[in-house]
């Protein structure tokens, strides 16, 4: 459980027969468009999280609301073996991250703050997790300003297959300096 200024999350597996359908809605909305899945119909989604689950490297969370009720969907990779194979020096420690919060009618000032934060809390409760690697597109300006707030540092423009990407990394001592909060 993580405790931000806008609220409290859990955390809990996405189960993607369960919750392919509502994932779908918010991975194919305009505004998900850095996610890479505009295109794609309810049976791609629940392929490509059923793909995850079944990845020892990769793993795929809905973070839920103080109600239990799904408000943003988090992976965490390990990018010695996801992602990033190659295209840095993985060290001892090291963990993937990405997150989407969901479109709405009515944005809450502080929301995706609130969720980044709560996502970054969740990793380093593990002990093992010593820094937070990153790799958004280039042009995500939004997400870059974020990844700021809570600690990241970017440290070069690396090319993926799929995108131009901000390598950034935040250890937890960077996180607790940028936040207050400690794991």
């Amino acid at each position: 459980m993580s405790t931000t200024a806008v609220g409290t999350f859990t955390f809990r597996p996405l189960d993607p027969l369960k919750d392919a359908e509502l994932v779908h809605g918010w991975v194919t909305h305009p505004k998900a468009a850095f996610w890479m899945m505009q295109d794609a119909k309810p049976a791609d989604v629940e392929r490509a999280y059923m793909d995850i689950a079944a990845d020892e490297h990769h793993h795929a969370l809905l973070g839920l609301d103080k109600d239990g009720e799904p408000a943003f969907l988090m992976e965490k990779y390990d990018p010695a073996h996801r992602e990033l194979v190659g295209l840095y020096e993985p060290r001892p420690g090291d963990v993937g991250m990405h997150f989407l919060t969901p479109a709405t009618e009515r944005p809450v000032h502080g929301f995706t703050r609130s969720v980044i934060t709560a996502v970054m809390a969740h990793l380093f409760e593990d002990p093992a997790a010593l820094r937070v690697v990153v790799e958004p597109d280039v042009s995500n300006k939004a997400v870059h300003a974020l990844n700021e707030a809570v600690g990241f540092v970017p440290e070069r423009e690396i090319q993926k297959p799929e995108k131009k990407a901000l390598l950034s990394f935040c250890t937890r001592e960077q996180f607790a300096a940028a936040t207050g909060v400690t794991a």
